[in-house]
C-alpha cells in the first residue's frame, strides 16, 4: 500500500499536468470504487468542475476542485494514470475523469480495494486522522505524551492512522530502527529522549522517501528509488548497516516486521 511518500509522489507529479483543467465527464466503471456520493449524483456534481490544487492528507490524495474535493486512497493496487482522451480504458481502470485538453485521469485498481470521495467537507473524510508527521502539532513533547496517553506496543500504535497520519509499514520499521527501538516496546515505557530520537527519526525517513519518489517493492507502485536505501525493512539476513548483525523478520500485530536484535532491544 502507497505510504505517505508515494502518495505525495503522486501530488506532485500529477500537479503540474492537472491543474487548470476542467473535468468534462466522468466513466465510473465499477461503482464500488465509489464511496460518496451516489454514482448519479457524482457524474452530475464533477462535471465543469475546474481543479484548482492536488494535495495530500496522510494517504489520501486530495484533488481540490472549484466547489469539492475529490478525494483518492489507493489502497492495496491503487493506480493514477494520465492518458490522452483517446485512449481505450484499461482492463482495471475503475474511474476514468475525461479534461480538457483532450486529457483523461484514470483510477486503475487490480484488487478493487481502492475508494473515491466527493465532498464539499474534507472533514468527512479526515476528521479521525492524527496529525501530519511534518506539521507543527507533531513535536517531540507531544509525542512523548501521546505514546504514554496509549500504552500499546509501537509498532501497531505507529501504523494506527488516528495516532499518526501517513506511516506504513516501510516507514515504520525504517524509523524504528533509526530510533533504536523495538517494535513490541510499549509506547509508555519510551523516555523523552527517546521520543525525541524517534521524531527525528520518523521525519528522517518520511523526507528520504519523498526525495526518492517512494519505494517501489511490487507492481502496484512505479518509479520509486527508497528501496535501494533501505535500512531494515524486506532485508532479513541481510547485514545490518549499523552494527552488522543479521536482521531478523517477526510478526507484530499481524504485519511483517523487520528489525536488528542487536540495535533494537526491548527493556
Amino acid at each position: 500500500m502507497p505510504e505517505l511518500p508515494e502518495v505525495e509522489t503522486f501530488a506532485r507529479q500529477l500537479k503540474p499536468t492537472l491543474v487548470g483543467k476542467t473535468i468534462l465527464s466522468a466513466d465510473l466503471r465499477w461503482n464500488r470504487t465509489l464511496a460518496t456520493p451516489s454514482p448519479k449524483k457524482f457524474k452530475e456534481q464533477i462535471q465543469g468542475q475546474k481543479i484548482l490544487d492536488i494535495g495530500r492528507r496522510a494517504k489520501y490524495l486530495n484533488i481540490q476542485l472549484k466547489d469539492f474535493n475529490l478525494i483518492i486512497h489507493l489502497r492495496m493496487s491503487g493506480d493514477l494514470l494520465v492518458r490522452n482522451s483517446t485512449i481505450s480504458p484499461a482492463k482495471h481502470d475503475r474511474l476514468l475523469l475525461k479534461l480538457s485538453g483532450n486529457k483523461s485521469l484514470a483510477f486503475n485498481d487490480t484488487r478493487k480495494f481502492g475508494r473515491v470521495w466527493l465532498t464539499a467537507n474534507v472533514e468527512e473524510v479526515f476528521s479521525r486522522l492524527g496529525p501530519e508527521p511534518f506539521s507543527k502539532e507533531f513535536t517531540p513533547q507531544w509525542l512523548h505524551t501521546a505514546l504514554h496517553n496509549k500504552k500499546r506496543q509501537l509498532k501497531p500504535l505507529l501504523l494506527d492512522q488516528t495516532f499518526l497520519a501517513g506511516l506504513g509499514n516501510i516507514y515504520t520499521d525504517e524509523a524504528l530502527h533509526m530510533a533504536k527501538l523495538h517494535p513490541v516496546a510499549t509506547s509508555d515505557s519510551v523516555t523523552a529522549q527517546q521520543a525525541e530520537a524517534l521524531h527525528e527519526a520518523i521525519r528522517k525517513v518520511l523526507k528520504a522517501g519523498i526525495r526518492r519518489n517512494g519505494a517501489s517493492i511490487d507492481w502496484a507502485y512505479r518509479g520509486g528509488q527508497f528501496q535501494n536505501y533501505f535500512r531494515v525493512y524486506d532485508r532479513e539476513g541481510t547485514a545490518c548497516p549499523v552494527c552488522g548483525t543479521e536482521i531478523q523478520k517477526m510478526i507484530v500485530g499481524q504485519r511483517g516486521t523487520h528489525v536488528c536484535p542487536n540495535c533494537q532491544t526491548v527493556r
